[in-house]
């Protein structure tokens, strides 16, 4: 089944994030070369495409895993997460329908 993973990023944590994104995308490429990931990307906290320095509100990953509480496992073992990057991480299930 699919799982909406939905990370949301604490104050002031830029340098943290970009510090951890290395393993964090290496995380999610693992997803996609399984074909388990539809898609994954960060949210803006700006409306802009690159928001500099004002940084990321959190972001966004539609996996699929066995359970619930795999995609939930997965979620909390994620790089952002042990740096302190998300100040939470809500896990639900999802069906997608369009396109």
């Amino acid at each position: 089944m699919w799982y909406a993973i939905e990370g949301y990023d604490g104050d002031d944590v830029l340098a943290a994030r970009q510090g951890a994104r290395a393993a964090h995308l290496a995380r999610l490429t693992a997803l996609r070369d399984a074909g388990r990931l539809l898609l994954a990307g960060p949210c803006p906290r700006i409306d802009a495409e690159d928001p500099g320095p004002a940084g990321f509100s959190g972001s966004l990953v539609v996996a699929e895993f066995d359970s619930l509480q795999a995609a939930r496992d997965w979620a909390g073992a994620d790089p952002y997460v042990e740096a302190g990057v998300y100040a939470r991480v809500e896990v639900r299930p999802f069906r997608p329908v369009l396109p």
